[in-house]
C-alpha cells in the first residue's frame, strides 16, 4: 500500500463525489471528498471505506471511534479534531497537516504519513503497527504509553517528541533526527544507527541516572 495520488488507488474509477456534511454512525463507502471544509463536524462511530479526501479541512469536531479503511488523505488539514479511539487500516496521509488532534487510544495499522507535519498530536496509549512516518516533521507529538510495532520514521525530524512509557517492538528510528523525551526503558526494542546511539548517549545516561565525568 503506497498511495500518493488518486491514480494510485485501486478503487479510483468507482469513486463518486460526496455531497453534504458528516453525521454520526454513517457509512461513507467509495466517496471522494474534495476541496471541502468541515467546521466542528459530528461524525462519531462513522465508517470511511475506500474513500479519498483531497484538500479537505476538518476544524475541531468529534470523530471519536470512527473507522478509516483503505483511505487516501492528500493535502488535508486536520486541526484540533477529536479522533480518540479511532481505527485506521491501510491509510495513506500525504502532504497534510495534523495539528492539536486527540488520537489517544486509537489503533493504526499499515498507515503511512508522507511529507506531513504533525504538531501537538496526542497518540497516548495508541497502538501503531507498521506505521511509517516518511519525510515528516513531528513537533511536540506525544507517544506516551503508545505501542510502536514495526513502525518507522524514515527521513523525519522529531522535536520534543514524548516517548516516555512507550513500548517498541522492532521500531526503526534509523534515518530520523531524534529530538525525543524518553524514560529508562523507552527505546527498548528500537533499532537505531551507530550515529544516533552516540547522539542519544547523554539523554540515555541522564534517564538511567549515570553521571559522566572525566575529572
Amino acid at each position: 500500500m503506497d498511495w500518493q495520488d488518486l491514480a494510485d488507488l485501486p478503487f479510483a474509477d468507482v469513486l463518486t463525489p460526496h455531497v453534504g456534511g458528516l453525521r454520526p454512525g454513517t457509512e461513507y463507502d467509495g466517496l471522494h471528498f474534495d476541496q471541502v471544509s468541515f467546521d466542528e463536524p459530528r461524525a462519531e462511530s462513522s465508517r470511511f471505506i475506500e474513500c479519498a479526501l483531497t484538500k479537505v479541512a476538518i476544524q475541531g469536531g468529534r470523530l471519536t471511534r470512527a473507522r478509516f479503511s483503505d483511505v487516501l488523505m492528500r493535502d488535508a488539514r486536520l486541526i484540533t479534531a477529536g479522533l480518540a479511539e479511532t481505527s485506521w487500516t491501510d491509510v495513506s496521509v500525504v502532504a497534510s497537516l495534523v495539528a492539536g488532534c486527540e488520537v489517544f487510544g486509537a489503533e493504526l495499522r499499515r498507515v503511512t504519513f508522507r511529507g506531513c507535519k504533525l504538531d501537538s498530536v496526542n497518540f497516548r496509549d495508541t497502538e501503531l503497527t507498521e506505521v511509517t512516518f516518511e519525510d515528516c516533521e513531528l513537533i511536540d507529538v506525544d507517544f506516551g504509553g503508545a505501542t510502536l510495532t514495526r513502525a518507522a520514521f524514515r527521513g523525519s525530524r522529531l522535536a520534543r517528541a514524548d516517548m516516555v512509557r512507550a513500548t517498541m517492538d522492532a521500531a526503526d528510528l534509523r534515518g530520523a533526527e531524534l529530538g525525543i523525551i524518553i524514560g529508562p526503558d523507552s527505546l527498548r526494542g528500537a533499532v537505531v544507527s551507530t550515529g544516533q546511539l552516540v547522539a542519544l548517549a547523554p539523554v540515555l545516561a541522564e534517564t538511567m541516572g549515570i553521571t559522566v565525568s572525566d575529572d
